[in-house]
C-alpha cells in the first residue's frame, strides 16, 4: 500500500517538530528517511504508524491512519521486551492481532530462522546482546506482515562486524516480508544501502525526495550535497560540489590548490587531508591515493580537480 502525507504539522510545546507539506512512499517501495540527528525521523514514522497528535493527513492505501493501525508494523530503536523468552515476545504481537496459534507458530519459526534467532528462542529475552535484541526486534515487526513496515534505526546495536551483515540481510528480509517500507537512518552509507528511494529531513522539513541514485548524482541545492556527502567550496564566484571518490591530483578544470594537513594509511591505501580556503571558511579536503601515486608532506600545496562535479544554479559539468 502506498503512504501519503498531507499539510502535516507536529508541535512539542513550542517548537515544530514536523512541517511536511506533501509526501509520497509508493507501495512497494523501500524508503530511507535520512537526515542529522534531531531533524525529526523518528517523528515522522510514529505519525505513520499513528502514534502522534498532529494536524495534517497521513493515509495509507487512500484510508486514514489511525492508532494501533493493523496495516502498521514498527519496530522501535529500542528494543523493548517482556521479561519472557524470545518466542513469547516473537509471539506477543501476532497473539494481538488475533492470528491463530498454529500460524503464529509458522510465522516465529520463519522468522526466527531467517533472522538468526532459532538456537536463542527458549532464551530469555533479556538475556540477548544488542546485537541479537536487534535481530529480535526485527523478527517480531516482520513476522506482522503488515502492508507498511517501518524500522527506526535498525542497525543500532550492532558492531562493525555485524552492521556489515545485516546491511546485506535486511534488504532481503524486507523483500520477502515486506510490501511497502520506511526506514529512519542518521547514516548515509545505510540508507543507500537499504533502500531504494531517499527522503532527506532537515528541522523537520524535506528538503530532497525521489529515488536514490538520481538524487545522489544530481542534488537540487549545496545544503542538500552536504547532507549527501558532497565536499562544497566556493571557487572564482562559483559554488561547486563533488563527490567523495571523485578528486584527482594534478591540474584540471575545475581545478584548486590544496594545503597538506596530514597523510593517513588506512591499510589498503592512503588517505591525503588538506584543507582549502582560509580562517573559518576553510574547507577540509581529502584524496584518496592509488598505491602507486606518491605522497605529500605537512605544508605542501598540490593542485587537484574533481573528474566530475555539481555547479549549483548552472547545472552539472565533468573535466
Amino acid at each position: 500500500m502506498d503512504v501519503r502525507v498531507a499539510d502535516l504539522t507536529l508541535d512539542r510545546g513550542d517548537r515544530r517538530v514536523l512541517d511536511v507539506d506533501a509526501l509520497d512512499f509508493p507501495a512497494g517501495s523501500v524508503t530511507a528517511v535520512f537526515g542529522p540527528n534531531g531533524s525529526g525521523k523518528t517523528s515522522l514514522l510514529r505519525c505513520v504508524a499513528g502514534l502522534e497528535r498532529m494536524r495534517g493527513n497521513v493515509t495509507i492505501g487512500g484510508q486514514p491512519v489511525r492508532r494501533g493501525d493493523p496495516r502498521v508494523a514498527l519496530a522501535f530503536q529500542e528494543s523493548v521486551f517482556l521479561h519472557d523468552t524470545v518466542r513469547a515476545n516473537l509471539s506477543l504481537g501476532l497473539a494481538l492481532r488475533d492470528i491463530h496459534r498454529i500460524e503464529r507458530e509458522g510465522r516465529i519459526a520463519q522468522m526466527a530462522e531467517e533472522c538468526g534467532l532459532a538456537a536463542v528462542l527458549d532464551r530469555p529475552a533479556a538475556s540477548l546482546s544488542a546485537g541479537e535484541a536487534q535481530r529480535a526486534n526485527l523478527a517480531r515487526t516482520l513476522a506482522l506482515a503488515a502492508p507498511v513496515t517501518l524500522l527506526d534505526e535498525p542497525l543500532s546495536g550492532f558492531d562493525r562486524i555485524g552492521r556489515v551483515r545485516m546491511l546485506e540481510e535486511i534488504p532481503a528480509l524486507l523483500a520477502t516480508h515486506a510490501t511497502t517500507a520506511i526506514i529512519v537512518t542518521h547514516d548515509r552509507e545505510e540508507a543507500f544501502r537499504l533502500a531504494d528511494r531517499l527522503v532527506l529531513l532537515v528541522g523537520g522539513r524535506v528538503v530532497a525526495a525521489g529515488p536514490a541514485g538520481p538524487l545522489y548524482r544530481s542534488p537540487p541545492d549545496a545544503d542538500t550535497a552536504r547532507l549527501l556527502g558532497y565536499t562544497v567550496i566556493r571557487l572564482g564566484g562559483r559554488t561547486i560540489g563533488f563527490a567523495p571518490g571523485t578528486l584527482r591530483r594534478g591540474p584540471g578544470e575545475p581545478g584548486f590548490p590544496v594545503v597538506v594537513t596530514r597523510e593517513v594509511d588506512m591499510g589498503n591505501h592512503r588517505h591525503l587531508i588538506g584543507r582549502f580556503g582560509r580562517g573559518q571558511g576553510a574547507v577540509t579536503i581529502e584524496l584518496r591515493l592509488d598505491p602507486d601515486e606518491p605522497g605529500a608532506v605537512p605544508g605542501e600545496e598540490l593542485l587537484v580537480h574533481p573528474t566530475r562535479w555539481t555547479e549549483f544554479g548552472a547545472g552539472t559539468g565533468a573535466s
